[in-house]
């Protein structure tokens, strides 16, 4: 049974966010609405937390470009992740 409207949480947008979502290309929302669909689309797995050393300047290169595209940068290393994977 799917929860009543009253129950589901309420998702808000800052002005930013919006105005960045403004100027994205049709192409850039299927693709994410096309990631969305295959994050969310299969059965949810136990994460672990893992911890690595990334040298400071590519990390915070890396964060930069995901805040661009506005994608937390965790969900981009998973996606790479995947990625990698399924190339193989």
């Amino acid at each position: 049974m799917s929860p009543s409207s009253a129950e589901r949480p309420l998702q808000r947008f800052s002005k930013d966010y919006l105005e960045r979502c403004r100027d994205l290309a049709p192409q850039d929302i299927v693709r994410f609405l096309e990631d969305f669909r295959m994050l969310h689309g299969q059965a949810r797995a136990r994460s672990r937390l893992i911890s690595m050393r990334v040298p400071e300047p590519l990390l915070a290169a890396f964060q930069a470009r995901a805040r661009l595209v506005c994608v937390p940068y965790q969900t981009q290393i998973k996606k790479l992740m995947r990625d990698w994977l399924e190339e193989q």
